[in-house]
């Protein structure tokens, strides 16, 4: 396989432009190919992607697979989740029963991205009350195209409008369940590893910007060891609390360099520019959550974000 710091450098850079998921889908297998982890793989078809919308695709796409490996490297995948309340497990009130030898889902998830595209979606379910009170949750994979399942598209966001959303409803549709528990093995780590895989292609995006606008040498050496910083993050223990600080760090290093690039900006084609200063927002939709569980972990390592100096008195 290629060495990915290789490819980003000397790989020919396509100029064909991608009219559509379907191309950038397209795109992302070919270099897909090449590759053998999930993040160098996202962080090639980052570097594919004419934008960043398409550039998150494969971050998302990749992400999924590093969470569920047995996905067929062909299709696309869409996370479903989100409810009128928000993704809290406590806000899910989608229904998952088991009756008669099969499992099937009853509820409305109001924003799953790519939903009009997924082939599949895995489903966070509640599976009844536990015994303390708290939603039991379940992962399940549902087929997209069986008529239990009702997909409506949402209109585009202000930013990276080229990947869609839809709200889902499902209807006694049939499903296949997943082994653990559907917060803490599945939509909990999926949050982190997505982050990770969606930075990683990011980075393989501006690689491609700086070789089309002839950044230099320096910022190019810096993008790739942002690179570095990603591709050496622990995505075995997603949870771990010293892997959250450590991908807080990429994030910090991250917007060092996102600020040094500013000025190069008026370098790049102005559409490319144009679509940049639209779509950066996408960079910080979950921001707020991950400084939550930034906080979160420095306390579980016995470290307070902003300790008390001790005094003598």
């Amino acid at each position: 396989m290629d060495s990915v710091f290789d490819y980003l450098l000397t790989e020919a850079l396509d100029p064909t432009p991608l009219e559509s998921i379907t191309d950038a889908w397209t795109r992302h297998r070919s270099a897909a190919e090449r590759f053998d982890t999930t993040i160098d793989i996202a962080i090639a078809g980052g570097f594919g992607a004419d934008r960043l919308g398409f550039a998150f695709l494969s971050g998302y796409q990749q992400a999924l697979r590093a969470l569920l490996p047995e996905l067929a490297a062909d299709e696309l995948v869409a996370v479903s989740a989100t409810e009128a309340g928000g993704a809290h497990p406590s806000a899910i009130a989608t229904e998952v029963t088991e009756t008669d030898g099969g499992w099937w889902v009853n509820g409305t998830k109001t924003f799953t991205t790519l939903g009009i595209l997924a082939r599949r979606m895995l489903v966070i379910a509640s599976a009844g009350t536990a015994a303390d009170g708290r939603n039991r949750l379940r992962a399940v994979l549902v087929d997209a195209a069986q008529p239990g399942v009702n997909v409506t598209n949402l209109p585009a966001v202000p930013f990276a409008p080229e990947i869609p959303h839809a709200s889902v409803t499902f209807t006694d549709a049939a499903a296949e369940p997943l082994a653990g528990d559907g917060y803490t093995d599945y939509l909990k780590p999926f949050r982190t590893i997505e982050d990770v895989h969606v930075l990683a292609a990011t980075l393989g995006w501006l690689v491609r910007v700086g070789r089309e606008s002839g950044w230099p040498q320096a910022t190019l050496q810096r993008l790739l060891a942002a690179v570095a910083f990603v591709r050496g993050l622990d995505m075995d223990r997603p949870t771990s609390p010293g892997g959250h600080i450590a991908l807080g760090g990429a994030y910090a290093y991250f917007e060092q360099v996102l600020t040094e690039l500013e000025p190069l900006w008026a370098q790049a084609d102005p559409v490319v520019r144009e679509r940049w200063e639209r779509d950066r927002r996408l960079l910080a939709t979950a921001g707020k959550v991950r400084a939550q569980r930034l906080t979160a972990a420095w306390l579980s390592v016995g470290m307070a974000e902003n300790p008390a100096v001790p005094t003598d008195s």
